[in-house]
């Protein structure tokens, strides 16, 4: 099973795409979190979208935003995958293709991210550093992490 990657702005997603991204989104940070927060914020129009598909599941997502879109510099959000492919380290993949991804579409090798604290570790093996204290983003520990 090979995992299909794809990065696309938002007004090439397909109807069935966007479905499958907002869905998994849902089913991960509010059922799965228990997490009661508006995950349609508005910004999805103004990223790059990175997902990998598995016989046209949706199994990892990431959105990327180019330097002052969102922080100061480029950044990393909503990274999220399938609770089954889990095991397959299909977020370290992600994490790659969205990495490559702010430089090759971007040009910036500056990322900061808002990282939930419990992964903190995950981050760290993709070259992200700690910056800030731990803070409550929607009663979550979330941490500020760089990446240079």
């Amino acid at each position: 099973m090979a995992t299909e990657w794809k990065i696309k702005r938002f007004q090439a997603l397909s109807l069935e795409e966007l479905y499958q991204i907002l869905k998994l989104r849902s089913e991960v940070f509010v059922v799965e979190q228990n997490c009661v927060y508006l995950d349609i914020d508005d910004k999805d129009q103004k990223a790059l979208h990175v997902f990998g598909q598995i016989d046209e599941k949706m199994v990892a997502y990431a959105r990327l935003f180019n330097r002052n879109d969102y922080f100061e510099n480029a950044s990393i959000g909503r990274v999220v995958t399938h609770p089954d492919f889990r095991a397959n380290k299909i977020g370290h993949q992600l994490m790659k293709q969205a990495i490559e991804a702010i430089d090759n579409h971007f040009g910036e090798k500056q990322i900061t991210i808002s990282a939930q604290l419990y992964l903190k570790k995950f981050y760290e093996s993709h070259g992200f550093e700690q910056t800030s204290e731990m803070y409550l983003e929607d009663d979550i520990p979330h941490i500020e992490m760089k990446r240079n």
